[in-house]
């Protein structure tokens, strides 16, 4: 995955062309720094330059390049906005849950299957793993997952008793 979906278009602001971003991200500042995004609707993929941003309350307000009035914003309303991966900034400490998803998953050497979601439950966080044996909640707790690999694209858990019973 190259690209990171970090917000979606809800609608056309006011009648230049201005879009209307719900972030899917914990910082929407970051909107500020960015000087091109994507927007994606199913195989449908249009980058464009960022001409102004600005975030108000919890939403994102951007102009970009090539949409000018209210009836071309129109026709991005539900798209995704992504930008490409080299533009996340590294987390000082942890990881972002888009790199989690699609490691292998082991349990020892036994391999459990492909992490597909992350979910959150309020409590912890829980990896949802896709294998031979179903689906597996495996909690994300530092007692549970030994280490992460994410340039390797692995995560080595020691599961708890009688959680693969059933």
């Amino acid at each position: 995955m190259d690209e990171v979906l970090i917000g979606e278009v809800l609608r056309p602001h006011g009648f230049s062309g201005e879009l209307k971003i719900y972030p899917l991200t914990t910082d929407p500042a970051r909107f500020l720094k960015l000087k091109e995004i994507i927007l994606r609707c199913g195989m449908h993929e249009r980058p464009f330059k960022i001409i102004s941003a600005r975030v108000q309350m919890d939403l994102v307000f951007l102009i970009v390049e090539g949409i000018e009035g209210i009836d071309q914003a129109e026709k991005y309303r539900g798209w995704e906005v992504l930008i490409d991966r080299s533009e996340v900034p590294p987390l000082k400490e942890g990881w972002y849950y888009f790199e989690l998803e699609g490691m292998q998953v082991y349990d020892g050497d036994v391999l459990l299957g492909t992490l597909s979601s992350v979910l959150e439950t309020g409590a912890n966080d829980v990896y949802l793993v896709k294998g031979p044996k179903g689906e597996i909640c495996v909690p994300a707790l530092k007692s549970v997952v030994l280490h992460v690999d994410v340039e390797g694209r692995r995560m080595d858990v020691t599961l708890p008793p009688g959680l693969l019973e059933g």
